[in-house]
């Protein structure tokens, strides 16, 4: 079968050909791209390699694009070719199709000059470059015959040697340089080495002083293929750019508009070290203690300048912030101005929101958002949501057990640290304090209600661009059950389908602690080969009342706050992404959850809320959400029943996935997954539910394939997830078995991870 389509698969593409250049003109010619041949026997098969796929790119123009070598874009061009302005064909031409390239469009001569210089550039100084066309009797490609001669190596870099400021502070940057003794001499490079330079200078108060100003004179004529080069300063710079310059006056204008021409300096009000300039109140002058991080007398620092700016931004209530220098008259000074645009105090946002789930859930959400930027004048985010939202399942084991919810949530964020130890934060991120109060209202239809108190008080934090913190000195969860109906209590009773999920979802819990979260990431460096992404939480609950108070449940001793079993547990989290690029358009993707829940004292197993579950889109693809576990226990539903979460206290997950480009907007991906969740603690009535030395034996796996369609504000994903490995015996079924009559179909918005 194999060998029968790939007949097939030459044949289309030939015909494919055919088909296109039957439309070209008597003497034209097909372009079928350019292809770049070093001839150099000297240089490593390595390097040539490199070399070729960098020229490659350069080669103008680019051929038509092709699909696994069929020309579609051409064929729809000819197919739909007319001379009308408007309809379908009209619109198919222009939108979707391309006009054939042909030969005559290559420049040989021209391209030949570009990959030349491109080599000189990169050390081979001696290049030559030669084109020429290969051809048949409808298509031609441009064939480019490249003899580098010898790579130039640096020999050695000479820094100035003055004792000028300026030459001193140059020479200063030497142990950093970007040029190494030894490595190819690169114009790059050289051009990165300026601007290098100029930034370390910026950060020693050069604020006039630019790349161009520096030189880099090259010594060719050195023996053995060599250089040295020559960092000078040109010798007609101004001498503002040779000048150390300080901080004078700072200005903050909280309330600019493109409407304001003067600069108002006599309504400056001064504040610490900064002044504040505007006509009528809207900020308390310490709102900016945060963000200007420059100071009066100090040198000027490029870092600083950044790092400020960054701080006004990320402040809150401000929608453009514009910056500017100007040097004081005969002074080596300058005063600083920042033009605040604020965007409107108070706004009002509906979103309208829909969703579904492997479960079968259907669903929507509705929230009324309220924000005040400028609550209290210094910054504060006054948030008030109002949020109603419907799950229903059409067809499968939860149909008509539909689920409603409703709630209010309230946040205020202060944009600086509210406590009596201030660390100090002096990088581009403004930390913030927060705290939230809000109720939830549950409503599962034919089941059961849920009201679910929470409120939490914390800070948040970034130390660099790759690490993150969050701690929360408290937060509060009170989960208080109503409305329990019959069914789901002769559910729970139901000698013949025990099952202790079903009574755990409906105790009451009182979770009252604080957690602390760290992350790190370099996930947004797109010209690394390698990402990385970790982020671990640890939450405490009523630990040290739970001590004092010699609270035991397993032995008959359960303490209780407002009525209700306190929950007590320690809870770890840990996720680690990798990112492996495979080439410019296609990358391996992993991920590895690690989560382990330690209840004691008060509690046997972790509150429901603070379970994990497994499955679902974002998890294990193969299988429907909650439904697996934990451990190799296996849920029974009667007729006509609802199917139960499955939760655990324990959970490990592991996924790899290979993301390809397929073809314009569109990736495709194939994927594996495993994992399971486990009880910390034996209930005695979920057989194999407990985490043991065996655990890899309750593994669910589950792999399949799936489609990324990458619209840029969003990216919609589709995955066909097909059951490998169920973690439970199954009567009359091998372990291993692949069924697609099992598999589950995924509809998601964004990658898994």
């Amino acid at each position: 079968m194999i060998k029968h389509f790939r007949y097939i698969l030459i044949f289309t593409v030939l015909l494919n050909a055919c088909s296109n250049t039957k439309y070209l003109a008597s003497g034209q010619k097909l372009y079928t791209g350019g292809e770049v041949k070093i001839q150099d026997k000297d240089i490593k098969k390595s390097d040539a390699k490199a070399l070729t796929e960098e020229l490659q790119t350069l080669l103008r123009p680019k051929p038509n694009s092709a699909i696994l070598g069929l020309r579609v874009k051409l064929w729809i061009y000819n197919k739909t070719r007319t001379k009308k302005t408007k309809g379908l064909a009209h619109w198919l031409n222009t939108k979707f199709g391309e006009p054939p390239v042909l030969v005559s469009s290559v420049n040989l001569e021209n391209n030949s000059d570009i990959l030349q210089n491109r080599l000189q550039n990169e050390s081979y100084f001696q290049a030559q470059v030669n084109g020429d066309t290969v051809g048949k009797k409808k298509t031609a490609k441009a064939v480019y015959s490249v003899l580098t001669g010898s790579a130039y190596k640096i020999r050695k870099v000479i820094f100035p040697t003055g004792s000028e400021s300026i030459d001193t502070a140059v020479a200063g940057t030497a142990a950093q340089t970007l040029l190494k003794p030894g490595n190819n001499y690169n114009l790059d490079i050289i051009k990165n080495e300026r601007i290098r330079i100029d930034a370390k200078l910026k950060e020693e108060g050069f604020y006039f002083f630019a790349p161009e100003n520096l030189i880099m004179r090259v010594d060719s004529t050195i023996t053995g293929h060599q250089v040295d080069i020559f960092v000078a300063i040109k010798r007609d710079i101004s001498e503002r750019a040779q000048e150390i310059y300080t901080i004078n006056n700072i200005y903050v204008y909280p309330s600019y508009s493109l409407r304001d021409t003067s600069l108002n300096l006599d309504k400056a009000q001064k504040y610490r070290w900064y002044n504040i300039v505007e006509k009528r109140k809207t900020v308390n002058s310490y709102i900016f203690a945060n963000t200007v991080l420059l100071r009066p007398g100090e040198v000027y620092n490029r870092t600083n300048h950044n790092n400020s700016l960054n701080r006004f931004v990320n402040l809150g209530p401000y929608k453009f912030v514009k910056n500017r220098f100007e040097d004081v008259t005969d002074s080596p000074k300058l005063d600083v101005y920042y033009f605040l645009t604020p965007y409107k105090k108070k706004s009002l946002q509906l979103e309208l929101l829909g969703r579904t789930t492997s479960a079968n859930y259907t669903g929507t959400q509705v929230n009324i958002n309220w924000l005040n930027r400028n609550a209290f004048k210094s910054g504060e985010a006054l948030k008030v949501t109002l949020f109603g939202s419907t799950d229903v399942q059409f067809g499968g084991n939860n149909n008509g057990f539909n689920v409603y919810q409703a709630g209010i949530q309230t946040t205020l964020s202060w944009p600086r640290f509210i406590s009596p130890f201030y660390p100090k934060a002096d990088n581009a991120y403004i930390p913030h304090t927060n705290l939230t109060l809000g109720y939830t209202l549950v409503d599962r239809q034919k089941l059961y209600r849920l009201n679910s108190f929470n409120a939490s008080f914390g800070y948040q934090w970034k130390e660099s661009v790759h690490r993150s913190h969050e701690l929360n000195i408290f937060n509060f969860n009170f989960v208080n059950p109503q409305h329990i109906s019959q069914l789901y209590v002769d559910s729970i009773n139901n000698p013949k389908n025990t099952n202790p999920a079903l009574k755990h979802v409906i105790d009451k819990q009182f979770i009252f602690g604080p957690s602390y979260g760290y992350t790190y990431t370099n996930t947004t460096e797109d010209n690394r080969t390698n990402t990385f992404y970790y982020n671990g939480k640890i939450s405490l609950s009523n630990n040290l009342y739970g001590i004092i108070s010699g609270a035991d449940s397993v032995h008959g001793k359960a303490k209780q706050i407002f009525g209700a079993n306190f929950n007590q547990y320690v809870k770890i989290e840990n996720e680690i992404r990798f990112f492996h690029k495979t080439g410019p358009n296609s990358k391996f993707a992993s991920r590895l959850l690690v989560g382990v829940g330690l209840p004691y004292g008060n509690s046997t197993q972790l509150p429901y809320s603070q379970q994990f579950f497994i499955g679902g889109p974002n998890s294990l693809r193969g299988f429907q959400a909650r439904t697996i576990g934990p451990g190799s226990y296996a849920v029974k539903v009667a007729a006509g029943n609802f199917f139960p979460d499955q939760s655990g206290d324990i959970k490990i997950e592991a996924n790899i996935e290979y993301r390809p480009k397929l073809f314009s907007i569109v990736y495709g991906a194939l994927f594996m997954d495993a994992g399971n969740i486990w009880l910390k603690n034996s209930n005695g009535l979920q057989p194999g539910a407990v985490f043991t030395k065996n655990f890899l034996n309750d593994m669910a796996v589950d792999a399949g394939f799936g489609l990324r369609f990458d619209l840029s504000v969003l990216v919609l994903r589709t995955d066909l997830g097909v059951p490998l490995r169920y973690p439970y015996s199954r009567p009359g079924k091998k372990e291993w078995d692949m069924n697609f009559r099992y598999s589950v179909f995924n509809l998601a918005i964004g990658y898994p991870f």
